[in-house]
């Protein structure tokens, strides 16, 4: 149901907590309106502009394009998940916050500005918070949306710690929002472990995931690929390997969305198993794919098509988590 809770004592406390940052608006914002309708999972933002001395392209929550726009409209259909909402708990209310932004073209005679957005709703009663803030990343690439996050044991929701003992099984979850694409095969094309959210030529590295899908540290491991739920999510379940123990450590990833019906040596998920060999996630009958992982994996330029683009990459960082010495 609907949900009535963007309480207005809560917004008038957050709207005159933004008051400074709302007293540089330029007259774009005084002739315009901002109408917000909060849902259990999901938020319906429009700010009209009667004068249309605004570009609407140039609106942004949080780190979310519009939805829509027109020359005096935009609008924002998006879910909490999404575009760097953050959530807190006050008493018994639980309250998702964000900021709607304008930003400015060169030259241009508006001012940019900010304006805060909440979502207040009775904390539900089986709610309790997680250990830490769910580490739970998005990527927007072209129309696709890529996520990837730490998830509990049977991957049901996000984990509820950061901190992995050496040996215990790493949950990770990765998806596309497909949109308009056709339907597309989410893999995970390189995964390595570092001990810096950026990657540089001196980085402390372990390769989790190379050769173009070749899960390697199956190899001298328990870590797998699980079975697929859908096409558009990949689940890894990466057993905790001796690496930079005790330190912060970041997991850079390739993300690939392909065509499913595409797939080849270069394109592929694969996972050694213990007196069988490499096997091929998606298709027994094309084992033959994984034949190249203690090799080379020749690499070709993703391709495109008429109908557009079959594949498309994304690079993602998860993390930070820690890995410890067993008691």
């Amino acid at each position: 149901t609907h949900s009535g809770s963007c309480k207005s004592s809560v917004m008038m406390a957050f709207f005159w907590q933004g008051a400074l940052l709302l007293s540089l608006l330029a007259a774009v914002s005084v002739f315009a309106d901002m109408k917000l309708d909060c849902w259990p999972d999901f938020v319906m933002l429009v700010w009209t502009d009667s004068r249309s001395q605004a570009d609407t392209s140039l609106f942004r929550l949080g780190n979310c394009f519009p939805t829509r726009f027109t020359a005096r409209e935009a609008v924002f259909s998006v879910y909490f998940k999404d575009c760097n909402f953050r959530r807190m708990v006050s008493g018994d209310q639980l309250i998702y916050t964000n900021n709607l932004t304008y930003g400015v073209l060169p030259n241009s005679h508006n001012a940019p500005f900010t304006h805060p957005v909440v979502c207040a709703y009775k904390r539900p009663k089986d709610w309790y918070p997680v250990i830490y803030e769910p580490v739970f990343n998005t990527y927007g690439q072209g129309d696709l949306v890529f996520h990837i996050s730490l998830m509990n044991a049977d991957f049901s929701g996000p984990a509820e710690t950061t901190s992995f003992r050496l040996g215990s099984f790493i949950p990770i979850m990765a998806s596309v929002d497909q949109r308009t694409h056709q339907p597309l095969l989410l893999l995970l094309e390189e995964c390595l472990a570092s001990t810096s959210p950026e990657l540089h030529p001196e980085s402390y590295l372990y390769p989790i995931i190379t050769n173009q899908g070749c899960l390697v540290d199956s190899k001298v491991s328990r870590s797998k690929f699980e079975p697929r739920q859908k096409p558009s999510e990949i689940r890894l379940s990466l057993q905790a390997f001796k690496f930079a123990l005790g330190q912060q450590v970041f997991i850079h990833c390739s993300l690939v969305a392909w065509d499913p019906v595409g797939l080849d040596k270069t394109k592929k998920a694969c996972h050694y198993v213990k007196d069988h060999g490499w096997e091929l996630l998606d298709n027994a009958a094309l084992g033959n794919l994984c034949d190249c992982c203690d090799s080379s994996c020749k690499s070709r330029k993703i391709r495109s098509t008429l109908s557009g683009m079959l594949g498309m990459a994304q690079d993602a960082v998860l993390g930070p988590l820690t890995i410890t010495e067993n008691s």
